[in-house]
């Protein structure tokens, strides 16, 4: 029985738990190279069973490590998204939503034609709303910008993304606005003496180590200088006593 693996690479994940089932038949790599190249070079199906991929969406949407930000009334705000896929995109469509309590709307509607091409609104909910990315030089930022805020924009707004190259695969991430009459002034005190106490210690261990270089550096050359008194008052001595070897003044030898 012939090994049954994908021909299309859009089929393989990164990350996603899928299933293979094998027959007896040894497989070679060539067999199957799209599947190759994701696993081990030279890894081989040569026993029945079933073979665990591990692969993962490939597609991801994120809105950043905050999931959620804070803005004053009246202002704008800035709602971060990108998205990444390992297979590329082609008519890639994104859209972002809105939820609250009482609500629920789309925001905006777009598509992405290729990595080549900026991003095209198909609509736009409220007038306030701008698409400032660009998915040109990989960049993939779909994110969008907010002005004039009101109160009643504090909800859940969540980026979509739906990749048709990877089987219509969708993902979505999802921050919350919480739009306030003024932001709150965090107290620094503490985290401002915690920094102070931490550079003052780094600090005098490094003033003690450059002490201590400094107190080696002295001490080695006072040992030199030491040395060099020893020597030259030796050879002083040894001049005086006409001892061999000296710089004594030699006699003339005695005619005969």
């Amino acid at each position: 029985m012939p090994c049954k693996f994908p021909s299309d690479p859009n089929e393989v994940g990164l990350l996603e738990m899928r299933l293979f089932f094998t027959g007896w038949t040894q497989c070679h790599p060539c067999e199957f190279p799209i599947i190759a190249s994701q696993i081990h070079p030279g890894h081989c199906c040569d026993q029945p069973g079933l073979l665990l991929l591990p692969v993962s969406l490939s597609l991801e949407v994120s809105v950043g490590k905050a999931t959620t930000i804070y803005a004053v009334n009246g202002t704008e705000i800035l709602l971060p998204c990108t998205f990444s896929s390992c297979f590329g995109f082609e008519d890639l469509r994104f859209w972002w939503s809105y939820n609250s309590s009482d609500t629920s709307r789309i925001l905006i509607d777009g598509t992405v034609k290729n990595e080549k091409s900026d991003p095209k609104l198909k609509l736009k909910d409220d007038d306030r709303i701008t698409l400032v990315g660009t998915t040109k030089e990989k960049k993939n930022n779909i994110s969008i910008l907010l002005r004039d805020l009101e109160f009643s924009d504090s909800g859940k707004y969540t980026c979509h993304v739906r990749n048709p190259k990877e089987k219509d695969l969708e993902h979505q991430a999802t921050i919350i606005l919480q739009v306030v009459d003024k932001l709150e002034k965090v107290d620094n005190t503490v985290t401002l003496i915690i920094l102070g106490v931490v550079g003052g210690v780094i600090g005098l261990l490094v003033f003690i180590l450059l002490l201590k270089k400094f107190i080696a550096f002295v001490l080695k050359k006072t040992r030199e200088k030491k040395k060099e008194c020893l020597v030259s008052s030796s050879g002083n001595d040894n001049t005086e006593n006409g001892l061999p070897g000296s710089k004594a003044e030699e006699k003339p030898p005695t005619k005969v």
